[in-house]
């Protein structure tokens, strides 16, 4: 190699590494002078004062920041914490979140504050706090946060990029007779008849009850892994109970509580930011239904999990992940 040669390439590494090392630099580079890993606690006005909801950002990408909203209601960001390699290997920003109510955020004692309206309300002031737009939000919503982002879309798609809603139909009403009337078949009928009798005696603190969802409802239709991940069963330690049997009801059997009769299916129309809908085969939300919902907004895409059930981004990683980047990708790209 001439020494030319040997120069050049020199500055060539040279280069490629101050390029690398200001890439790291900008997506560690947060504007709080205080260092606290990405975490802050932003204020959130609601009728009944103000409170704090707990966040935690990852990377610096202007172009896509996206919003994690977690399932229950009132479970928390905790079993999403599997976004963070995946997101983090794309470069880019994303947040973490717990809902008021939810373990790491302000708990306030007002059952007043769980209503759909009001968190639609907390998730625009979260939007305003990262400073999100039209030009880089998205929301990814699982479950119940599938919920609250179709609603916060109907109200708010203006300051939306596009929107992702994984595992959740748009009709309550469906999704309780998808439980009863199809998931509730699938099970042993001596084990369908004892959860039945505990249900009609409304003795849901029993832990009889559980112990029949967990190895006959949960592990067949909420995470189908053998071994629950910890992420999955810290949320589940953390979880509000009172809120979620406020407005869910007492297991994911169904639906019972305020949510019931949540319906907006035939609203999904006035949705026009790109949409992706994740529906799985083993979930307790219909895939066919999914795929109908991805037709009936304006500009959506279907996303099936073959092996995946409620929580598809646990048991059907690799197509989850892999399917949730491309669109977001396609959506930056302006495809």
């Amino acid at each position: 190699m001439t020494r030319l040669a040997l120069i050049l390439a020199s500055l060539f590494a040279f280069a490629s590494c101050t390029q690398t090392s200001e890439k790291v630099s900008n997506y560690f580079s947060y504007p709080d002078t205080l260092e606290a890993a990405g975490i802050k606690l932003i204020p959130i006005k609601t009728p009944k004062g103000t409170f704090n909801v707990w966040t935690k950002r990852f990377g610096n990408n202007p172009k896509i920041k996206i919003l994690l909203l977690h399932g229950g209601p009132a479970m928390t960001h905790e079993y999403m914490e599997c976004f963070e390699t995946f997101f983090q290997r794309e470069g880019f920003e994303f947040y973490e979140y717990d809902q008021l109510g939810s373990y790491y955020s302000d708990q306030p004692n007002d059952t007043t504050l769980w209503k759909t309206e009001r968190f639609v309300e907390e998730v625009e002031q979260v939007r305003k706090a990262i400073g999100a737009d039209q030009s880089n939000f998205y929301i990814v919503g699982n479950s119940w946060g599938g919920i609250l982002g179709m609603e916060y879309a109907l109200k708010y798609q203006k300051n939306m990029k596009a929107l992702l809603v994984s595992n959740m139909v748009a009709s309550a009403p469906e999704y309780g007779k998808y439980a009863q009337e199809v998931l509730a078949k699938q099970m042993d009928p001596k084990i369908l008849t004892e959860i039945r009798a505990i249900e009609a005696k409304k003795d849901f603190a029993n832990p009889r009850y559980m112990e029949l969802l967990i190895p006959n409802f949960y592990h067949e239709h909420i995470c189908r892994l053998t071994n629950w991940p910890d992420a999955l069963n810290r949320s589940f330690k953390h979880a509000n109970n009172a809120i979620y049997t406020q407005m869910q009801g007492p297991s994911e059997f169904g639906i019972s509580g305020l949510l019931a009769n949540w319906d907006i299916k035939n609203r999904l129309k006035e949705i026009a930011i790109p949409t992706l809908m994740i529906g799985a085969k083993y979930d307790t939300m219909d895939p066919k239904a999914m795929e109908e919902q991805s037709k009936m907004v304006q500009h959506g895409e279907y996303l099936y999990c073959p092996n995946g059930s409620h929580l598809a981004m646990w048991d059907d990683q690799k197509i989850y992940m892999n399917g949730v980047i491309s669109f977001i990708k396609k959506v930056d790209q302006g495809q």
